[in-house]
């Protein structure tokens, strides 16, 4: 009889993968995902520790869990095996077991191949079982075949840890050092992602384009190198990757943004900062011009591509100079979405230690005025592809009936009216679609294939880079 097991997912996308590849890992004792902790046989959190208050969060779902589980460990229906995983297990784990004497496992994101011999030792010993260790061994080395579909988009993880150590980051110490998988087993993962109904593949890492993993010459490739192999499997359609580092962009990636039909032309590349001053205090090593640079070369190459990042305001000593800094940044830039947050002090990490600490309230205004900025050049890139074509892989339905919703290239949400017949038919499908509305967060358009036959696009077809002349794109 197959169990039951719920797994809640918090944070990036690398925190997704863990999760399918845990449900992998677990597929062989009989367990079996389900969408709902109630009447699950297995819960677990898979954790991140980035943002504000996470370990009180997890606490606090804790909490709400406490209740599938009898107070005796020794009844005769012990509930649910009691799971927390990912980054705020791998920082406390012990203080998780201490003030959540109901959790059974606490294990790090370097831990979960052995989720088989950790079930065993829970049932065996009433629980208290802690894996945060980071094993000599590599986990992937470990993990079975994906045990399901993934879906018309999917993930695959390439290179884990960080080696950078930005000040106010924990993912060096929950997620170690940085590792690359030889680039036979990352062909081997892909090539099972596209026989199981796949056409889009993103890849995955702490800092991805860090990536230096042994190819079958015996020399290391870099991602650039990695990404043409890649697109020479068939059937792959679609090639993404992410989070970067301005500082591993070199010269072979950024060529393959201009040589790679499949690699999209979207590219999340966090730059924190617009100050030198503060991008020195965060460690990034490197300078606002420095990114920029990098900007005009990606653009050179590839004058279609567009860019996303990442922002982080009242870092401790950013002052209203430093602050407007990063507001002349993204004007250069012009970006079409991006992240934006208030500094929050992660413990045991540098910058928490600071005595410069910026005010909340400072914080609050600095990030509103930032985000009206980001808004208004999201909503001004959403407008400029209204009368465009764009090739669209969908993979989900939509929230009104006869909807389906893909995801252009450049990472939209992108809705069309299909009747049930016809989105059976289309879904999983990249096909192109005419722009014809265009909102802050999604875009609306209608297929421009007629539908009599199956309907077959072999690639994503790139947007006109003319229609965008002058627009910073």
């Amino acid at each position: 009889m197959a169990k039951r097991l719920y797994i809640k997912t918090y944070g990036c996308q690398m925190n997704v993968y863990d999760s399918q590849r845990m449900a992998d890992v677990l597929a062989p004792l009989g367990y079996r995902l389900t969408e709902t902790a109630q009447g699950a046989d297995m819960v677990i959190l898979n954790t991140c520790h980035i943002r504000e208050k996470a370990a009180e969060k997890v606490f606090s779902e804790l909490g709400r869990l406490k209740r599938l589980k009898p107070a005796d460990r020794a009844a005769d229906s012990p509930g649910p095996l009691l799971a927390v995983a990912g980054c705020v297990a791998q920082a406390e784990g012990a203080e998780i077991l201490r003030r959540a004497p109901q959790v059974d496992i606490v294990f790090g994101p370097q831990a979960y191949h052995r989720l088989p011999e950790m079930v065993a030792r829970a049932v065996r010993q009433g629980g208290g079982v802690l894996e945060t260790d980071f094993p000599a061994d590599s986990k992937f080395d470990h993990l079975p075949a994906q045990s399901e579909s993934p879906g018309p988009s999917a993930f695959l993880s390439v290179q884990e840890g960080c080696d950078k150590f930005c000040t106010f980051c924990v993912v060096p110490y929950t997620r170690g050092a940085e590792f690359s998988r030889p680039v036979a087993d990352v062909v081997r993962e892909a090539e099972g992602l596209l026989r199981a109904g796949s056409r889009e593949i993103t890849l995955l890492g702490q800092n991805v384009n860090a990536y230096h993993g042994e190819g079958p010459d015996g020399r290391t490739w870099g991602l650039g190198r990695l990404i043409r192999r890649l697109a020479e499997i068939d059937g792959l359609a679609r090639l993404r990757y992410t989070t970067s580092h301005p500082r591993d962009m070199d010269e072979d990636l950024i060529a393959a943004h201009g040589e790679v039909p499949a690699l999209m032309p979207y590219l999340h590349l966090p730059v924190q900062s617009g100050a030198d001053d503060i991008l020195q205090a965060m460690n990034r090593r490197h300078t606002a011009a420095d990114y920029l640079k990098v900007v005009e070369a990606l653009r050179q190459k590839a004058p279609n591509i567009a860019l996303s990042s990442d922002f982080i305001v009242g870092f401790p000593g950013e002052g209203n100079g430093e602050f407007a800094a990063t507001l002349r940044l993204v004007a250069e830039v012009d970006y079409a979405q991006a992240y934006s947050f208030k500094y929050s002090p992660r413990p045991g990490t540098p910058a928490a230690a600071e005595d410069e600490q910026v005010p909340e309230e400072i914080k609050a205004e600095r990030l509103a005025m930032l985000q009206d900025l980001l808004n208004a050049q999201q909503l001004a890139f959403n407008h400029r592809t209204k009368g465009q074509v764009l090739s669209v892989l969908f993979d989900r339905p939509g929230r009104r009936p006869d909807q389906l919703v893909g995801r252009s290239p450049y990472m939209q949400a992108v809705h069309v009216a299909a009747p049930a017949v016809t989105a059976e038919r289309i879904m999983g499908q990249i096909l192109p679609v005419r722009i014809e509305e265009a909102h802050a967060n999604s875009l609306a358009g209608s297929v421009e294939l007629p539908l009599a036959a199956d309907p077959v696009v072999s690639g994503p077809r790139p947007v006109d880079a003319r229609s965008f002349a002058g627009q910073s794109l």
